[in-house]
This record gives structure tokens, C-alpha cells and sequence, in this order.
């Protein structure tokens, strides 16, 4: 069981002078190791998440390779549906793709709620995991409802999501509807997890970003609020996040009475995040963040430098800071740098 005062849970709870600064990456366990390609050949993505020996494995690979702060529980946003009987596949190259996308009262009436009972596997892996991280915290994972609906209504992965806008405009009772048992199968993913060992939980509303502000407080928000209520009994730091969320950080702070940790993109400085997520929020509220991932393709020196302003940044921020990527891992950086960055990280000197 790892300590409330570990680097990440200390910087998590708004915590600015812990032992060193605490690093961990988006999408650290998977594409980009070779000992995660080696373990998930002749594999589906779907069903290594079945497996609770191998999710274990993969969540502690990057553990072991990068001496990060946190592990994040490997998984996918799909999961939960899945759990709850929505046909779905992860295609190689595409993405998430539904049997059955969801536009009519009739299909959302074929997703029933999910319940603790069928995610056995979800509890089995988690234990298993946390039993041999030790003092590292393990981060919770699930998607948030309108980045899981984007998928239901559209039917796979879409840029610009014509027919979810559509729905939520044309008929907004439908909408709320869908989104309230979104909220209920992610808010029930999350507990399992927290319940199984995790020691917090992030949030991903990774297409959410495609919405203007008033229609996120409107229609988003409280279904977010709803999926992150399920874990708040049980005391753990809470971290959203988002991609092209800059106008929306401060109702994203907000969510539920005010977020322990507000997830930063690469597109905002995390200062600037900060501010907007401490008026949200009606406190300081922590930041996660934010290197851009494409920088671990440039020069040693190049990364080291942004690296440090963005060290600078989160110092300003005036609350806790955990050291992360403004977005996930790509599948082609090198793993060798991932651990330089850490020991940079954990070398800092406020």
C-alpha cells in the first residue's frame, strides 16, 4: 500500500514541497516498449484487458523501465462497455468500432447499467498489480461519458463528430439520458477500481474538446460530475483531462465541486491552466502536464529546455504539479529517453 506522502499522492492532493517532483506519462504502458509488444503477441487489445496477469505485467513494465511515480492501470475506454454487453472491437489502425451505434431511444434501451459483479476481472487485475508495485500509487483509468457516447453515436472513431453534436442539439433528453448510463458504467469502472486497491483516478475526455464552452456546462459537465461523484466517498485524489480543452479548463476544474488535479494539454501553458482551473474551482486546484509528445523526437537539449520551462511553470502554479506529457506516449518514441526525462524530473530543485 503506498504511502500518502509518495511524491505523486502528495503533489495530487495540492501538496508543494514533496520529497522529489513526481513524474508519469500518458500511455506509458503500451505501444512504445518492445516487452509490451513481446507480451501482447497474438493478442487482442480487448482481450489482454481480460486477462488480469497480463494487465498486471503491462501496467508494471513502465514502472520498472522508467522509475515514474505512478503506474496507470492498463486498460481502454471501452472496456466498461464492453463489460456491460455493448458489442464492441478494437480494430488495429482504426480504433474502437460499435456493432450497433447508438441514435434512437431503442438502442440506448439495449445498454443496461454495469454492475460491480462483471468486472471480477477489472478487481482481479487491479489487486494483482498494486501487490507488487508496492510504494508506487496506482492510477485508476476510464473514459469519460461524452468521449465513450462519441463512440456509441458516431460508431467508431470520427474527427468531427456530426451525428453526437446532432444528437445532443436535436434531442437533448435523449441525450442526457445516454449520458447519465455513460456516467453510471464509468463512475461504477472507477469505483471497482479504487475499491481493488487504486490509490486515485483519472478521468479522459479525450474528443471533448471539439465543444464550445456553454454546451460542455450544459450538456457534459454534469454527466462528468456524475462519474467522478462514484469515487468521491472514497477519498482519493481525482485527476480530468482533456485534449484542446483550453477554453473549457475552468468548468473541468469545477466538475463535482472542484477536481484534485486538472490535466493540462500541451496547447496551454500550465500556469496559465492553473489559473483558469483555480478560478473554476474557487481554489487552487493542481496540474498535470504538459509536455508536448512530439518534443521526445527532438534534441537532448531541446526537450531539457522546455522540460525545465515547463518545471518553472508548474513551481508558479501554486499548487501540486505532476510532471506528465500534454498527451499520450506515441507508439514510435523511444523508450530510451522516457527514463532521461524522468531523472531530469526527479533531479529538479525547486
Amino acid at each position: 500500500m503506498p504511502d500518502q506522502t509518495s511524491p505523486y499522492l502528495h503533489a495530487a492532493r495540492g501538496g508543494t514541497s514533496p520529497s522529489r517532483t513526481p513524474v508519469w506519462f500518458m500511455r506509458q504502458a503500451g505501444r512504445s516498449l518492445p516487452e509490451y509488444r513481446a507480451v501482447r503477441a497474438g493478442t487482442t487489445m480487448l482481450e489482454s484487458c481480460r486477462r488480469p496477469e497480463l494487465v498486471a505485467e503491462i501496467t508494471l513494465q513502465p514502472v520498472r523501465r522508467y522509475d515514474v511515480d505512478a503506474a496507470v492501470f492498463y486498460s481502454d475506454i471501452v472496456v466498461p462497455l464492453e463489460a456491460a454487453g455493448v458489442g464492441v472491437e478494437i480494430v488495429p489502425g482504426t480504433g474502437p468500432v460499435i456493432a450497433e451505434p447508438v441514435r434512437t431511444r431503442a438502442d440506448l434501451d439495449r445498454i443496461p447499467e454495469l454492475s460491480l459483479d462483471a468486472l471480477q476481472h477489472i478487481t482481479d487485475a487491479v489487486r494483482l498489480t498494486t501487490e507488487q508495485l508496492g510504494d508506487v500509487p496506482l492510477i485508476g483509468f476510464a473514459g469519460a461519458p461524452f468521449t465513450l457516447a462519441s463512440y456509441l453515436v458516431e460508431g467508431g472513431p470520427s474527427r468531427d463528430l456530426l451525428h453526437t453534436k446532432a444528437l445532443m442539439h436535436a434531442d437533448p433528453q435523449l441525450w442526457h439520458d445516454l449520458a447519465a448510463r455513460l456516467a453510471q458504467i464509468t463512475g461504477t469502472f472507477l469505483r471497482a477500481q479504487v475499491l481493488a486497491g487504486a490509490s486515485a483516478v483519472q478521468l479522459f475526455d479525450s474528443w471533448v474538446g471539439s465543444l464550445p464552452l456553454a454546451v460542455y456546462e450544459r450538456l457534459v459537465a454534469p454527466h462528468s460530475a456524475t462519474a467522478l461523484g462514484a469515487v468521491r466517498d472514497l477519498g482519493v485524489p481525482r485527476t480530468h483531462f482533456g485534449t484542446g480543452t483550453g477554453e473549457l479548463l475552468g468548468a473541468m476544474a469545477a466538475v463535482d465541486g472542484g477536481v484534485d488535479v486538472l490535466g493540462v494539454d500541451f496547447r496551454v501553458p500550465l500556469d496559465v491552466g492553473a489559473a483558469r482551473g483555480r478560478e473554476g474551482a474557487g481554489r487552487p486546484v493542481a496540474v498535470q502536464g504538459n509536455l508536448d509528445p512530439a518534443l521526445l523526437f527532438a534534441p537532448w537539449e531541446v526537450l531539457r529546455e522546455d522540460l525545465h520551462r515547463i518545471l518553472r511553470e508548474g513551481q508558479r502554479a501554486g499548487a501540486g504539479h505532476v510532471v506528465n506529457l500534454g498527451h499520450g506516449v506515441p507508439p514510435t518514441a523511444d523508450p530510451d529517453v522516457l527514463p532521461r526525462l524522468v531523472e531530469e524530473v526527479h533531479a529538479w530543485r525547486r
